[in-house]
């Protein structure tokens, strides 16, 4: 059984698991037509989702305001109703959408637009502060960081957010917040597949929490073998940094044979092979948080199961790196 974590040096105490948003937010896209969604939801299935994950445990719920240019964080709103002071919620902010034509139009990285972009978000998610704040601009310039942080640490003295963070791939910008009293953690990729052992490195000098995207590799670590054929789909049209999915026709052959390298491992006492890939990552860390996403009760049951399982051994972890050779 895999046991609570605390959100760096925050205090604030969440489930091991986390469940992302991004798919219920439904499809979005950006000016050019370019699916960033997961296709077609049912808002009715995801809110019965929610809820079974609260059922099971789960304690932290993770969205943007973009997904689904505002959608996720409205229909989160409504599925957490008046269980919202049970949990911990973690917003992001910093790109500019269109609700009316679910468009993604921009970016906005000035310290003005925090709050306009807090506020907002509040008023979707139906709540009247977030439990963490999450800078959404990966490659921002680190200056533009240090400002936002200072942003953040007001909103903190105001009571709008208990914590913040920056959603972002690079040790050095993650760096910068982390400097800020209240900074709790950094949202970036872990997988299996894609180790990130100098940003785990960090949480540990710091203190703070590894919150991880991607953690089923957009599907691929929970035996998706099929590019999606609903256009509306990211995967269908992967952009670049989305690995593991080609040209979008098909999923990455040498990807895919790696997976079923590690599934023997992955899928040890009686895992899922997507329940083996979230317990990889608790192993890799006791400050991991992955948060892998979901559209349907089934999902949300398979990956709240993995608590029930806890790590793999330190000796699968080794096993591992020998197969993938690193």
């Amino acid at each position: 059984m895999e046991t609570n974590r605390t959100l760096g040096r925050s205090g604030i105490d969440v489930s091991p698991l986390g469940f992302g948003c991004w798919a219920i937010g439904g499809e979005w896209q950006d000016l050019s037509g370019r699916p960033l969604g997961w296709g077609k939801v049912d808002d009715e299935e995801s809110v019965r989702a929610v809820h079974r994950a609260l059922d099971l445990g789960v304690t932290f719920f993770d969205t943007a305001d973009t997904y689904g240019a505002g959608h996720s964080e409205r229909v989160l709103g409504r599925a957490l109703g008046k269980r919202r002071a049970d949990v911990v919620v973690a917003t992001k902010w910093g790109n500019l959408f269109d609700e009316q034509t679910r468009t993604l139009n921009g970016q906005d990285a000035s310290d003005t637009y925090v709050r306009e972009a807090l506020t907002a978000s509040l008023a979707r998610l139906g709540t009247d502060y977030v439990d963490l704040y999450q800078f959404h601009l990966s490659d921002a310039h680190p200056a533009h960081g240090a400002r936002l942080r200072d942003a953040c640490e007001e909103l903190v003295r105001e009571g709008l957010i208990r914590a913040y963070a920056w959603s972002t791939d690079d040790p050095a910008r993650a760096a910068v917040f982390a400097e800020g009293e209240h900074c709790a953690a950094v949202q970036h990729a872990l997988n299996v597949m894609q180790d990130a052992p100098e940003m785990l490195a960090l949480c540990e000098e710091l203190g703070l929490a590894s919150v991880n995207r991607s953690p089923l590799a957009m599907g691929l670590l929970a035996g998706k073998r099929q590019a999606p054929q609903d256009t509306g789909d990211i995967r269908s049209r992967p952009p670049a940094w989305l690995r593991g999915f080609g040209d979008g026709t098909t999923a990455d052959p040498e990807w895919l044979t790696r997976i079923d390298g590690l599934k023997e491992i992955l899928t040890s006492d009686g895992r899922t092979l997507a329940q083996g890939a979230l317990a990889w990552i608790w192993a890799r860390s006791p400050r991991t948080v992955p948060i892998p996403g979901f559209r349907s009760v089934a999902q949300a049951e398979q990956n709240a199961g993995a608590m029930e399982k806890g790590p793999l051994t330190a000796d699968q972890l080794t096993e591992i790196d020998q197969i993938l050779e690193r």
